[in-house]
């Protein structure tokens, strides 16, 4: 089994039953479009596996130990850091459970702040991260999608040094949705 194949199991297994807000599908579905959109720009290991994993300890029970420790299994040493780094970059800090007495734009404006300081490959994730998200709410008929994306606008215009097309092509996506 190849390492993208072997992370992929193990997100796999991470999310389990779960499934997305907004369409009916396993969660497992989101991380791997999401890498494979970042797979259209860039063939770099850590990059994907990070794509893979990149709501792996925001929304499981998986720590940062537990990740690397299991990284350090399928990668080489320097790979399994890079991946972790970019990981902890792309988990949401400025959440509700953290900080209970912000309201939600309080919450996402501090996080955009962190956002445009991320690394730009974190960036790039996040872009491919925002267009399957925004195809997903789009799709949907829930209230919160002019919310969602105009938070999705917002990052993407404070975040500038990830891929140059995959942003062009997040911020035209997010546009032509809010567009309808």
């Amino acid at each position: 089994m190849n390492i993208l194949a072997d992370i992929e199991e193990f997100a796999r297994q991470a999310h389990g039953d779960q499934q997305r807000k907004f369409v009916d599908e396993p969660y497992i579905q989101h991380p791997i479009r999401v890498m494979q959109l970042c797979r259209e720009y860039t063939m770099n290991l850590t990059v994907l596996s990070a794509a893979l994993l990149h709501d792996v300890l925001e929304d499981t029970t998986v720590t940062k130990d537990k990740l690397f420790n299991y990284l350090q299994d399928v990668m080489k040493q320097e790979d399994a850091q890079k991946t972790l780094a970019l990981t902890v970059e792309l988990t949401d800090v400025y959440v509700k459970r953290n900080y209970p007495k912000w309201n939600r734009r309080k919450r996402k404006y501090a996080e955009a702040v962190r956002m445009s300081k991320v690394s730009a490959a974190a960036q790039t994730i996040k872009y491919a991260d925002i267009i399957d998200n925004s195809l997903d709410i789009s799709n949907s008929s829930s209230d919160f999608k002019p919310t969602f994306l105009h938070e999705c606008r917002t990052l993407l215009e404070v975040m500038d040094k990830g891929n140059p097309e995959l942003r062009k092509r997040a911020i035209a996506t997010v546009n032509s949705f809010l567009e309808k």
